[in-house]
This record gives C-alpha cells, sequence and structure tokens, in this order.
C-alpha cells in the first residue's frame, strides 16, 4: 500500500490549493479526483472575480493553470472514487483504484448540483434538462430555453444562455433575485433575457426530450405550462460528504463542521472549500481554505515528529 504523508480528497480550487502547498513543504502528497481537475470551476465560461485577471479567465483555463503548477512541485494524482476510509495509527484511505495510507487527509469534495426533484426530471436528463449552461448551451442555439434559480449561478447561466439562445426564461420561486448587482443589472437589461417570478417547476414534460415545463405561481396559485428546448437548473448545491459521515462531524445540511483551521473532529483529517460549513462557496475562499489546511496538515505531521499519536476524537 502507497503511503502518503498528505492525500487531498478532491481536485476543485481548495484541493490543488492543499496539493501546492503540501508540496512545496516537501510532505509527499497525492490528491484523489473522481471527475475533472478544477471542480465545478471548469463549467464557467468566464470567471471575473479571482483577484489577478482583470479581463476575466475561463474556469477551465484556471483550474488546468492550477494544476500545473502543483504539479510542477510534486503532488500526485489519480483519477479515482473514495469509497471508504479507516482510522487507525494513520487513515487507511480505499478507493476505485486501489488502498492507499495518509498521515493526515485534507477532504476537498466539494458539492454536486442540487436536483428539482420534480417529475419528468431524471427521465429527460441530457435530452433537454442540465446543470451546467456553459457544457450545453450551444445545443441550443436558435430555441427557447429556461433556467431555474436566482442567484450568481442561475443569472449568469442564464446571460450565458443568451448567447445561443433565442429566448431565455429565468424561473424563480421568490419575487426578487439573490444574485450581485452587477449580475443583476446586466440581466434586466438584457433584451433576449424574460424572468418568471414567485414560480415554481412542478414537472418536466416529453416523451423523448423535454417539451415542457409544468409552472406553478406561489403567490397566485395558477398552474401554467412553458414550451421550452432545455431547462438549465441552478437551484443550489449539496456537499459530497457522504463517505466522512462516519470519520468527520457534519451539520444538519451534510457539510462538514471545521474550526478555523480547517480541522474536524478526527486529528489529522482537514476540509476546505465548499465542502465546509459557512463556505462562501468561491473560488478565492476556497483558495484561503485550500492553504490553511495545508499549513494545518504540515503543523500536524511536525507534532507528530515530535512524539505526538494519532487518537480518536
Amino acid at each position: 500500500m502507497a503511503k502518503y504523508e498528505v492525500v487531498i480528497i478532491g481536485g476543485g480550487p481548495a484541493g490543488l490549493t492543499v496539493g501546492l502547498y503540501s508540496s512545496r513543504a516537501g510532505l509527499k502528497s497525492l490528491l484523489v479526483e473522481r471527475g475533472v481537475v478544477g471542480g465545478q470551476m471548469v463549467n464557467a465560461a468566464l470567471v471575473e472575480n479571482y483577484p489577478g485577471f482583470p479581463q476575466g479567465i475561463s474556469g477551465a483555463e484556471l483550474g488546468s493553470l492550477m494544476h500545473q503548477q502543483a504539479v510542477k512541485y510534486g503532488l500526485e494524482v489519480v483519477t479515482a472514487e473514495v469509497t471508504g476510509i479507516a482510522q487507525g495509527q494513520s487513515y487507511n484511505i480505499s478507493t476505485t483504484e486501489g488502498d492507499f495510507e495518509a498521515t493526515t487527509i485534507i477532504i476537498a469534495s466539494g458539492s454536486e448540483y442540487r436536483k428539482l426533484g420534480v417529475p419528468g426530471e431524471e427521465k429527460l436528463s441530457g435530452h433537454g434538462v442540465s446543470y451546467c449552461a456553459t457544457c450545453d448551451g450551444f445545443f441550443f442555439r436558435g430555441q427557447e430555453v429556461a433556467v431555474v434559480g436566482g442567484g450568481d449561478t442561475a443569472i449568469t447561466d442564464a446571460l450565458e444562455l443568451t448567447r445561443h439562445a433565442n429566448k431565455v426564461y429565468v424561473i424563480h420561486r421568490r419575487d426578487q433575485l439573490r444574485a450581485d448587482q452587477v449580475l443583476q443589472q446586466r440581466a434586466f437589461a438584457q433584451p433576449k433575457l424574460d424572468l418568471i417570478w414567485s414560480t415554481v417547476v412542478e414537472e418536466v414534460v416529453g416523451d423523448k426530450v423535454l417539451e415542457e415545463l409544468r409552472l406553478h405561481n406561489v403567490k397566485t396559485g395558477q398552474h401554467s405550462t412553458l414550451k421550452v428546448a432545455g431547462v438549465f437548473v441552478a437551484v443550489g448545491l449539496m456537499p459530497n460528504s457522504r463517505n466522512f459521515f462516519n470519520i468527520v462531524d457534519l451539520d444538519d445540511a451534510g457539510y462538514i463542521i471545521t474550526d478555523e483551521a480547517m480541522a474536524t473532529s478526527a486529528p489529522g483529517v482537514f476540509a476546505a472549500g465548499d465542502i465546509r460549513r459557512h463556505s462562501p462557496r468561491q473560488i478565492g475562499s476556497a483558495i484561503g481554505d485550500g492553504v490553511a489546511a495545508a499549513m494545518s496538515a504540515l503543523k500536524y505531521i511536525q507534532e507528530l515528529g515530535n512524539g505526538a499519536r494519532i487518537t480518536s476524537p
């Protein structure tokens, strides 16, 4: 079994930052990512709020640069899914590509798209139902589509989709947006974009492909239908914490509870980024978490070398 001083679970900005800092500190480090290195960041067509890029940068490019920089200093990366963690004198991490032993673990597994949970959604996923406007927007050139949500992601997606679609409807359950003011101003000024307020999707309808949405106005009680070729769901994220509930403490929503040093309830286990309770869920904050987690892991390892031992929490 390969042994590492640091095993990082998740390859988004938090995990890649941990990998950069831990590798530069001379710690033997492994990053385990089940999907695409870069995490949710790679789906962003343009990142405009990350310092240092006044013209913006695509999420895919930013993720690639972070990956290259971390690997340059010795970070090892494996594409695999973590299936279990066992605690002993050190930690044994089981994955689909084998088992690894770790002195410390940093969980940076992020989150995944929250679904609407309505009839027809699963059936038509990939056939008109999407969770990534950047990935799938070009499939709907010249057509009418809808975005469900009212936060930054939803409005960013809607604006991205106006580059392809003839009309973009934004369906929001409240009567005002939650997106930041700059995005709101762009949305209100975009002639291709229409907002449908105080409304939820009750059903996604179609035989082989999406044909229409069945809507319900939560204020008036009125039911209606909206014919669209695609619907992009942007109603938030869920933490990827299901493999860690028996190792670390989670809050009621499933996010990992940490202190300001990113330490969890388990000795030698830290968490960073979107998976952590109270995270702002921004690229910049994930990177800050990654720095703190890496430095805490280094301190923990140094203390072990001075005679400390892993004990149960």
